[in-house]
């Protein structure tokens, strides 16, 4: 995992440092809304033609969703106590950060398609309540993953496209956090309840493993 990490990180670094020195590049941005995890938005901006000779576009995006955050009494069991009075309330939300290197895709049916692939991070919080039961707390966790796409897009107007994407992400399980307490992977759980691991705190929470992206937005190419 600490290898993952340092490999995103310079390659985070190198795209960085690459796009700082363009020159007669091409810029794009864009807005989508869809299914990632859950509904919610995404926005993003790209660079094209920064190199000569370099097939691909670099892209850069943010965005975020709504999710059910997982089972309400099983969290409280894992991460707090054994009560069972109040009424449970549940809502998760979920912040995604994607790096995509952008290829053409030759797809006869397609022919503005593209395919997408890099790296993933994401901010996962799951609020759960128990009106009248005197707790309120949430869990937390961040992770690293990877993922890919194909991206079609139809154009509207000389600059502006209309976009569809689909794909798939895989985040690696990492430790979730919650109260006082917290489960790892690695079996290095703080102040784990009862016998619980963190394999039951995983089956009790929603955070993201193997997801499904389907999107529709607007590009506009300046």
């Amino acid at each position: 995992m600490q290898f993952l990490r340092t490999f995103f990180n310079c390659l985070i670094f190198s795209a960085i440092l690459m796009l700082s020195q363009l020159y007669a590049a091409d810029y794009q941005a864009g807005v989508k809304a869809g299914f990632n995890s859950g509904m919610g938005w995404q926005l993003h901006g790209q660079v094209e033609n920064f190199s000569r000779g370099l097939p691909f576009a670099a892209r850069l995006e943010i965005g975020r969703s709504g999710l059910n955050p997982g089972d309400a009494g099983a969290a409280r069991r894992i991460f707090i106590n054994d009560a069972t009075n109040g009424i449970p309330q549940k809502s998760g939300s979920l912040w995604n950060y994607r790096f995509d290197l952008v290829f053409p895709a030759k797809i006869n049916q397609l022919p503005n398609a593209k395919w997408l692939a890099g790296p993933r991070y994401s901010k996962f919080r799951g609020n759960f309540k128990y009106v009248g039961g005197n707790e309120d707390f949430d869990v937390t966790s961040t992770q690293w993953g990877m993922g890919v796409g194909l991206e079609t897009a139809f154009p509207l107007s000389r600059k502006l496209n209309l976009q569809v994407v689909s794909g798939f992400d895989y985040y690696f399980k990492t430790m979730l956090q919650g109260h006082d307490t917290a489960y790892s992977p690695a079996g290095e759980d703080v102040n784990p309840r009862d016998d619980y691991s963190f394999e039951d705190a995983d089956k009790a929470i929603n955070q993201p493993g193997i997801e499904l992206r389907m999107v529709v937005g607007f590009s506009y190419r300046f």
